[in-house]
C-alpha cells in the first residue's frame, strides 16, 4: 500500500468530505482494518502462477495491476489457450462491489478468489492440488503458519489472504475526487460539462457511489435489445429466474479509460463507442459527437492513483514441488 496515497486521502476525506454530500458519486476512501502480514502473503499468491495447472497463469494474468486490473482483451485466455466467454472485470476497487463476477455468483472477494483456481477454463487446477503445491514450498509453509497459526494450509487461508491483498487495491485521489473534496480547479470546463450531462442524462441512476457503479444489477438493453457476442446470460445463471436474463452487475467506472474493451462481452473498444451504446440502449438517448466527447472527458477524470508496491519475491520451489502440466500446443 502506498503510504503517501493513504495519508493524502485521509487528510482530504477528513477535511472536505462535506463538499461531496449532495453528489451521487463519493470519493474513494483508503482501506481500513487491513492485516498487513496477510496482505503480503496474499500479494505473493496473487502473482504466483504455481496456483495454476500449467504453472503459467496467475491472478495477475487476467487482472493485471499494470493495466488497470484487467487484461485489455475482449475475453480472457485460460488454460490451453482457451478463450473465455466473458470480459475480465477490473480488480481495482472490487472491494466496493455488491458482489463479485458479472453475474454476482460470489458474495465477496474471498468467495471469488477460489473460483478461477479450480475453473477448467481459467487456471484449471483443483483446490487440493493447489494446497499440495503450497505445502511443498517451505517458504509458504512458514509464512502461512506465521499468519494463521496453523500447521496445515487450507483453501480458506489462501482465499482469505488473496482477498485481503485485493482490499488494498483502491485508487483514490482521482482528479474528480479532488474536485469532490473541494479543489474547484481540478476539472476543466469540458469535464464539468461532461459530468453535468452524465447526471442529467440519467447515467447516475446506475453509476453512483464511491465506485461509480458496482452496487447493483441491471438489464443490458433496456430501451433497445443488446446483441451480445457472448453466451453469458447474466444473473439468471445464479438465480434461475428468467426475469434475470441479461442482468449484469453494473461495472465500476473508476479508471475506466484503462479498462477497455467494455461491457461483459468486451464488444466496445473505445469509451466513445461505449458511451454511444449505453446512451441508446439504456437511456434512449443519442448523444451528439460533442456531447459524447464531454462525457468521455469526464470519465477520464475518474482515473485515480494506481496501486504502488514492490513485486513480491516468491518462495522458491523444491524438488518435491509438483511439476506443472504445460500448455498443449494450440
Amino acid at each position: 500500500m502506498n503510504i503517501r496515497i493513504l495519508v493524502t486521502s485521509l487528510m482530504l476525506v477528513g477535511t472536505s468530505a462535506a463538499f461531496a454530500a449532495d453528489e451521487p458519486i463519493q470519493p474513494i476512501k483508503p482501506p481500513a482494518n487491513i492485516n498487513l502480514g496477510m496482505v503480503e502473503l496474499g500479494k505473493k499468491l496473487y502473482f504466483d502462477p504455481r496456483l495454476s495447472k500449467s504453472g503459467f497463469i496467475s491472478c495477475n494474468s487476467c487482472h493485471n495491476l499494470s493495466m488497470g486490473g484487467t487484461d485489455n482483451i475482449k475475453t480472457s485466455i485460460g488454460h490451453n489457450w482457451q478463450e473465455g466467454p466473458i470480459n475480465a472485470p477490473t480488480v481495482l476497487n472490487s472491494s466496493l462491489n455488491v458482489a463479485q463476477f458479472w453475474d454476482g455468483r460470489a458474495a465477496d472477494l474471498k468467495a471469488q478468489a477460489g473460483g478461477p483456481i479450480a475453473n477448467p477454463g481459467e487456471m484449471a487446477f483443483t483446490h487440493t492440488l493447489a494446497i499440495d503445491v503450497l505445502e511443498s514450498i517451505p517458504g509458504y509453509v512458514r509464512e502461512f503458519k506465521q499468519i494463521f497459526g496453523k500447521d496445515k494450509i487450507d483453501i480458506d487461508q489462501v482465499t482469505l489472504a488473496i482477498a485481503e491483498f485485493e482490499k488494498t487495491l483502491v485508487t483514490p485521489n482521482s482528479r474528480f475526487d479532488q474536485w469532490l473534496l473541494g479543489k474547484k480547479d481540478a476539472l476543466s470546463a469540458e469535464e464539468l460539462a461532461g459530468y453535468k450531462l452524465f447526471k442529467d442524462s440519467g447515467c447516475v441512476a446506475c453509476h453512483n457511489g464511491p465506485a461509480v457503479g458496482g452496487n447493483s444489477f441491471q438489464k443490458m438493453g433496456v430501451v433497445e435489445p443488446y446483441k451480445a457476442s457472448s453466451p453469458a446470460e447474466g444473473r439468471s445463471a445464479v438465480t434461475g429466474k428468467d426475469a434475470d436474463r441479461f442482468n449484469f452487475k453494473v461495472p465500476t467506472l473508476r479508471n475506466v479509460e484503462m479498462t477497455y474493451p467494455y461491457f461483459h462481452d468486451g464488444a466496445a473498444n473505445t469509451l466513445s463507442e461505449a458511451v454511444d451504446t449505453m446512451g441508446r440502449l439504456q437511456l434512449g438517448k443519442k448523444f451528439t459527437k460533442e456531447e459524447n466527447a464531454k462525457v468521455v472527458a469526464f470519465l477520464k477524470t475518474l482515473t485515480g492513483d494506481q496501486p504502488s508496491f514492490t513485486l513480491p519475491v516468491l518462495p522458491p520451489s523444491t524438488d518435491k514441488t509438483p511439476r506443472p502440466q504445460p500448455f498443449a500446443k494450440k
